[in-house]
């Protein structure tokens, strides 16, 4: 595996070890300024954030909807300048969503997040489930 994919590998495993432990500043950092975001479910946006102001803004008010949450890689796919990931995702709810699960449920999905690179940096992120 060439540096840049290695770097880019790095760059993912750091962001869902982050997302798994909770740690907003850690999920940020290797963001660029200008990254966009989106989260697609049954083929329709259902968020879209643009700048790591944004995201991070969206990032502290989930933390409080989640007692636990974990994302597990099941397979990767490299591109030139981005990197696909496969997901297992399991959380503990600590807040009622409203028409959905309450909190105490555990949610488990099966998804795909696809990160995009630009100057050292996380340029996209597209989660889909």
């Amino acid at each position: 595996m060439d540096s840049q994919k290695e770097n880019h590998k790095k760059m993912v495993e750091n962001y869902i070890a982050a997302y798994n432990g909770m740690d907003g500043e850690g999920m940020v950092k290797d963001l660029s300024e200008n990254v966009v975001f989106e989260n697609i479910a049954r083929n329709k946006v259902t968020m879209r954030l643009d700048g790591k102001a944004a995201f991070k803004a969206q990032v502290e008010t989930a933390l409080s909807y989640f007692f636990e949450r974990k994302q597990t890689i099941r397979s990767w796919e490299f591109g030139d300048e981005s990197l696909c990931v496969d997901i297992d995702y399991w959380a503990i709810l600590a807040v009622d969503f409203p028409n959905g699960p309450k909190a105490g449920e555990q949610l488990r999905m099966r998804g795909r997040s696809e990160f995009s690179f630009e100057n050292g940096k996380i340029k996209r992120i597209r989660d889909l489930s």
